[in-house]
């Protein structure tokens, strides 16, 4: 100490207190310092995923995991981060035309599409074909990894899968009875190009929309289907008299042969029946040939007596003076039917 100085212990003292008052600002700081790296830590450590959602997890850029809806923890940042992908949400690529403001009265944007929509069909007629394709994300790793731009990816395949598909079919397919056939085929192709590709994207559906002819030919082409209707119209109207009168004349037929089928069994049957009493006959005949002639005799006589409506019944020789007794009788009103038997 030097000698100069009157207060040295003094000065000793004011250092030391101002030492310990920066201490405890430093042991604040760390403190301080130390708990925002616990708290960014922490933060960078949880995370969640909702419910319509996955969590890829990537480590230093490498995909590691896939985790699904919840709370989860991973390294902190720097070491491992996480990517959400949306892999419930449906999304929806239009082809041949563009929706402004979907609703009731749908508005579509003004715009010439025709570059993905015009197509050449089996038959070599032009059409403009406009359809859509539904799909989500499937695989999600490959979704963000898997190729640079998916949705791009998905619309040159989805244009190349229905050129195709319209290609094997005729203009009257594509636009009546095959437009289920055409959504059903496009939708698998196009889902096997995909996964060729590995976009981690899947369709959900393929759907036909306005499949129309080119302005030039609209005229001559809706004159060609009005003819192809009325065709069919007239051939449908043949079919329904046909089916009309072809099934009465068959089952008039039907009741004919029928009717004939009966009638030949029943005289079938009629002759051999009379056949056999006539042989039964010819039997009691051979047996006593008087007393069958009588009986003979006595049956006809019943048969055609009734028929007759006078009779005279007199002994042989004493004929005469039958004329003044044709008279006799009942008078009949015209009309009235004779009595039977004998009077």
């Amino acid at each position: 100490m030097s000698s100069s100085d009157p207060f040295p212990q003094l000065r000793v003292a004011f250092r030391q207190i101002r030492f310990r008052r920066w201490r405890g600002k430093i042991r604040m700081i760390g403190a301080i310092v130390l708990g925002v790296l616990v708290l960014v830590v922490a933060s960078s450590t949880a995370y969640m995923v909702q419910p319509e959602e996955v969590g890829v997890v990537t480590r230093f850029g490498r995909y590691v995991r896939q985790t699904p809806p919840g709370l989860h923890f991973k390294w902190p940042w720097g070491i491992e981060e996480i990517r959400r992908v949306k892999v419930q949400l449906v999304h929806t690529a239009e082809f041949g035309f563009r929706t402004e403001e979907p609703g009731i009265r749908t508005r579509y944007t003004a715009g010439d599409f025709t570059s993905e929509s015009l197509m050449l069909t089996g038959d070599l007629n032009i059409a403009n074909v406009g359809w859509v394709v539904q799909y989500r994300i499937g695989v999600a790793h490959e979704y963000l990894f898997g190729v640079r731009d998916p949705e791009q990816a998905l619309r040159d395949a989805s244009e190349a899968v229905m050129r195709e598909v319209v290609g094997d079919r005729s203009v009257t397919e594509v636009l009546t009875e095959g437009r289920t056939e055409v959504n059903a085929e496009a939708k698998l192709r196009l889902q096997e190009v995909l996964d060729t590709y590995g976009t981690g994207l899947s369709v959900v559906d393929v759907k036909l929309q306005d499949v129309t002819p080119p302005a030039a030919v609209k005229d001559s082409f809706n004159e060609v289907n009005r003819a192809r209707q009325e065709k069919e119209q007239t051939i449908n109207q043949a079919y329904e008299g046909y089916n009309r009168v072809v099934p009465l004349a068959e089952g008039e037929a039907e009741q004919t042969i029928a009717e004939a089928e009966g009638y030949r069994i029943d005289r079938v049957n009629r002759a051999q029946g009379d056949a056999e009493r006539f042989r039964r006959i010819l039997a009691e005949y051979q047996k006593a040939p008087e007393v069958t002639r009588t009986r003979l005799y006595l049956e006809m006589l019943n048969r055609i007596l009734p028929r007759i409506q006078r009779k005279i019944l007199t002994e042989p020789g004493s004929a005469t003076g039958v004329l003044p007794l044709l008279h006799l009788g009942e008078a009949r009103p015209v009309g009235e039917e004779p009595r039977s038997g004998p009077r």
